[in-house]
């Protein structure tokens, strides 16, 4: 297509439920909508390392509905490739971006020094995706909005951010362009959010991006505080600990806040609750700097915090993943691809008294995936591990709306969209919320393939 064209190409989250990107033309006007990383099976991985498609140096904004790395995590590789524009976002999308991309680097740059020094690689030697001083170059590039009012990028082109309650910061972007409204949804929030701000809606959409990540799907009804405490209890009368696999941002801290409500209403006993995730430290900090975010009282979350026992050094996650006491950790990361979880996994993982809990979604090609599907082994730093421990995975705690959450977020939109693009899914998701959204509202839906080039009428 002429770059002079209007399109949009899709460049992740196209077919899959990673690598948020779609990069816009406009009248010779280039724009990202997102710029995440690849996560999960290897050959979505690969696409990480290929060159952009499209000059980043050229490319005049990105925005970004949220801090998730699969949302912001590409950002430093496009810097390293020429970016030198506004990278625009909320004030807590900021700061969370910044730690994220922090320990990004830093796990990449650990991870390709371990596989040089045992010799796992196949690459000679392995190297990071991006190092610490590439993002070093990204954060001052950051460019922190208000929610709710509208940004000019040009004449043609204003846009504004509204909360989706996904998690801090976290919002679905409106924007018009040349008359028309496009509406991103981001990662749309839960409507009764324990911690968070209740999610706004869109009223109008002429083209409507709508994730899809459990549009296929309904999420359990059951108390989230009873089936956590009944792995608690059973833990407890193994007379062993529980370990739970966190995402550091938003799961971690609604994890701390129901264990210290279980205790404070004496439902479960005092024992200790450590929380092993740097980064989870970091995010908890960024929970209190921006209560007007949260509808948890802001005194109440620094409870939560003082009775959470903090680590930093790996040396005291060593003493603690074979310290034989019963204790609950909460380590990233969500998905068991990385973190200190993986020590805890493999001093832990063939202990029967032990039990591991998974979070919200796996990913395909992730280890919370293989055990969620009952795996029998595990692959941990080159060697094998065998699963002897209890595995629970806690599906009420999802961060992201069901299918009838969804199909209620879009039915505040009076109009009938012209376009309506379904991303952030698997295809059977991405499928199931087509057929529900083409029956509930008669509207045209398409699932985007990975880097589509879809034009853009202006008429």
């Amino acid at each position: 297509m002429d770059s002079n064209k209007n399109y949009v190409q899709f460049l992740g989250a196209a077919g899959t439920v990673t690598g948020s990107k779609y990069l816009f033309h406009i009248d010779g006007f280039h724009f990202l909508i997102d710029c995440g990383m690849f996560q999960g099976l290897r050959e979505l991985r690969r696409r990480n390392w290929e060159d952009f498609p499209f000059p980043p140096k050229k490319i005049n904004a990105v925005i970004l509905t949220h801090g998730h790395l699969d949302h912001t995590g590409y950002l430093p590789r496009i810097v390293k490739q020429g970016y030198n524009n506004p990278v625009y976002c909320t004030q807590p999308t900021a700061d969370l971006t910044e730690i994220i991309l922090k320990d990004s680097a830093k796990l990449q740059e650990e991870d390709a020094e371990h596989a040089n020094t045992k010799g796992y690689s196949k690459h000679k030697p392995a190297v990071p995706l991006y190092d610490t001083k590439d993002v070093e170059k990204t954060i001052p590039l950051l460019s922190p909005q208000e929610a709710e009012k509208f940004i000019s990028l040009n004449e043609n082109i204003k846009f504004r951010f509204r909360k989706n309650a996904h998690i801090p910061g976290a919002t679905f972007i409106e924007m018009d362009i040349k008359g028309k409204r496009f509406v991103f949804s981001g990662d749309i929030g839960r409507p009764d959010d324990p911690m968070l701000v209740h999610r706004e809606r869109p009223e109008k959409a002429d083209i409507l991006f709508t994730e899809s990540t459990y549009g296929g799907k309904l999420h359990p009804r059951e108390s989230t505080e009873d089936i956590i405490k009944a792995i608690i209890d059973k833990t407890i009368k193994k007379k062993g600990s529980l370990f739970v696999s966190s995402f550091a941002v938003d799961r971690a801290q609604d994890f701390m806040y129901v264990i210290w409500k279980l205790k404070k209403e004496g439902r479960m006993p005092d024992i200790p609750v450590y929380l092993d995730s740097p980064m989870g430290l970091e995010v908890s900090k960024v929970f209190l700097k921006y209560p007007e975010w949260l509808t948890l009282d802001k005194d109440v979350f620094e409870k939560v915090f003082e009775d959470t026992i903090t680590v930093t050094s790996i040396k005291e996650t060593y003493r603690l993943a074979t310290d034989k006491r019963t204790k609950i950790i909460i380590a990233g990361s969500g998905m068991m691809n990385g973190g200190r979880i993986l020590h805890y996994l493999e001093k832990q993982l063939g202990n029967p008294a032990a039990t591991f809990i998974l979070p919200g979604y796996q990913a395909e090609g992730t280890r919370g995936r293989q055990l969620s599907e009952g795996s029998q082994e595990l692959k941990l730093h080159g060697k094998y591990f065998e699963v002897r421990a209890d595995i629970e995975h806690i599906k009420t705690m999802s961060s992201h709306a069901d299918q009838k959450e969804l199909i209620s977020w879009m039915s505040a939109i009076k109009n009938k969209p012209e376009k309506v693009f379904i991303v952030h899914g698997e295809p059977s998701s991405s499928d199931a919320l087509r057929v529900k959204i083409q029956d509930t509202f008669d509207w045209s839906c398409r699932i985007p393939y990975h880097t589509e080039k879809v034009p853009l009428n202006f008429d």
